[in-house]
């Protein structure tokens, strides 16, 4: 594995060593002791372990976000495309953080194989970009209906550039359509 660095600190990119050859590949999508030494090298905190595995899948501008747990079970996430692809985003929405309202996107992809490590105190979303593209994501802790919340995706603050078909408008969820905008959102208040 190897880790590198976004432009949103503490946002992570990670991308796996594939062994190729005529029958096809091989890869760890993960392994305990490579992620804790692999943060350990950044100066990275190492996160709460992994407790529950997701997998969605979407049509092509289909957008889910964006989606966060407050405190007590605030999640971070470690996410893959295993087919088709995605934009993927992480929004700071830690209050007094110097980041605040900052989102770094990347496509994951079946092909690209790289993975995003979304801290606790993160938002996250993606659109998809491809039919049938299949999402998988580990988080550190469970899914929470009370401690579930939600930013608007085109939040102008935000100004998220997400690369929408066509120019056409995402299919979103009428529950993310209802989120709130950064500026009326209950955030991420663990000091930092």
């Amino acid at each position: 594995m190897k880790f590198v660095r976004s432009d949103l600190p503490g946002v992570l990119i990670v991308e796996p060593v594939a062994f190729e050859d005529e029958r096809g590949w091989f890869m760890e999508s993960f392994n305990l002791a490579r992620w804790e030494a692999g943060l350990r090298e950044l100066g990275e905190p190492a996160p709460r372990p992994f407790v529950q595995d997701n997998h969605s899948c979407s049509k092509a501008g289909v957008l889910r976000g964006l989606h966060y747990q407050l405190d007590p079970q605030a999640q971070g996430k470690l996410v893959r495309v295993v087919k088709g692809a995605a934009f993927d985003v992480a929004v700071d929405i830690r209050r007094g953080s110097p980041h605040f309202g900052r989102w770094f996107g990347l496509e994951l992809s079946a092909n690209n194989r790289r993975q995003l490590w979304v801290p606790e105190g993160f938002a996250h979303g993606f659109v998809a970009l491809e039919d049938d593209t299949h999402f998988l994501y580990k988080t550190t802790d469970v899914y929470s209906k009370a401690c579930e919340r939600a930013i608007r995706w085109d939040d102008p603050q935000l100004a998220i550039r997400w690369p929408l078909i066509g120019g056409a408008a995402p299919l979103v969820s009428v529950k993310d359509q209802a989120a709130p905008l950064l500026a009326d959102a209950e955030v991420y208040a663990r000091p930092l």
